[in-house]
């Protein structure tokens, strides 16, 4: 006969096996971003699967364009080195390049949903910028 204790030893690992396992999703951050969505189709262009930014787009708003490990912004290139999420904080670690100089940069992004972000800038309390994804 087998003792309870070696019965809940052989049951507690077959009814850990049972319970689905959902991986951890890291957020996707890939389109174009605006701090205005009325603003996107001055803002931005579809070419195929990706976006690029319009020549005029210096006078329409503030944005950028995810797309894989690359980050694009209005005067600067990045490419993403690491990145760690701590609950819906996303922290970042990107080689930037930009006509003037190259440099790390960290920045941390506060995940509201799929569909809107916020800077956050860490010691500066308060100061924030808010994205939304672009639909088009």
């Amino acid at each position: 006969m087998i003792s309870p204790r070696r019965l809940t030893l052989l049951i507690v690992p077959i009814a850990a096996l049972s319970v689905p396992v959902h991986p951890a999703h890291a957020f996707d951050m890939t389109g174009a971003w605006a701090t205005d969505t009325a603003a996107c189709e001055r803002l931005f262009v579809r070419k195929g699967k990706s976006f690029a930014f319009r020549p005029e787009f210096d006078v329409t708003g503030g944005g950028f364009i995810v797309d894989g490990p690359s980050i694009k912004g209005r005067t600067i290139n990045c490419t993403i080195k690491q990145r760690h999420e701590n609950g819906p904080t996303l922290h970042l670690l990107a080689s930037c390049a930009s006509d003037v100089m190259l440099s790390d940069v960290q920045f941390s992004v506060k995940i509201v949903n799929e569909n809107r972000l916020t800077r956050i800038f860490p010691g500066l309390e308060g100061v924030e910028i808010s994205y939304d994804r672009c639909a088009f």
